[in-house]
């Protein structure tokens, strides 16, 4: 298992991370992608560079690392008193965030430097989780709810391949549609 794929550290473990972490943004923030390199992010962070080639083992998986890191929610979705509001406000704001420019170079750091999956896995099991907490919610006012794998096929998974592949229709709308079809009653066969 890499140290990556490893549950958060603690101690001088936690604190290396975090100004690690730091060292990449605040690089990132004055000097601009081209001028992160191991030993200055090292350097920044008052490690070795050693220190970060055996904890993340080059660059990408550092920048893939600190990207994942970025793209955990904050805090649990919004309640707006239904199922439709709740995940059509959600879906907005995840486009939003995803479609950013900032949003696109950490889906696209966090897929970079990820040779075994584990941080995609991990962006998907964050927005899963939100999903979830929302279709709980709803659940729990007595409404039916799809399953979370359906929301991910039919939300999560259009809106991700279009901001990295597709970039046109990336507005609210397309998130209003894209909510509407998944919670749409399914039509009987014939």
């Amino acid at each position: 298992m890499s140290p990556k794929a490893m549950a958060r550290p603690g101690g001088r473990s936690a604190r290396v991370q975090e100004s690690v972490h730091a060292a990449v943004r605040e690089l990132e923030a004055e000097q601009g992608r081209a001028s992160l390199t191991v030993p200055a992010v090292a350097a920044r962070a008052g490690v070795t560079p050693s220190t970060i080639y055996r904890r993340w083992g080059d660059l990408h998986e550092l920048l893939s690392d600190v990207a994942v890191e970025r793209l955990r929610p904050e805090e649990p979705p919004a309640d707006h008193g239904s199922l439709h509001a709740d995940l059509e406000s959600w879906a907005r704001q995840f486009l939003d965030e995803m479609a950013s420019p900032s949003g696109r170079a950490y889906s696209r750091d966090a897929l970079l430097g990820d040779p075994d999956g584990s941080n995609a896995g991990q962006c998907s099991a964050y927005a899963a989780d939100q999903i979830d907490v929302i279709l709980a919610r709803a659940s729990g006012r007595g409404e039916t709810v799809p399953d979370v794998e359906a929301v991910m096929d039919h939300v999560v998974a259009p809106m991700m391949y279009r901001i990295l592949f597709r970039p046109g229709r990336l507005t609210a709308a397309y998130a209003d549609d894209l909510v509407r079809a998944a919670l749409a009653p399914p039509v009987p066969p014939g």
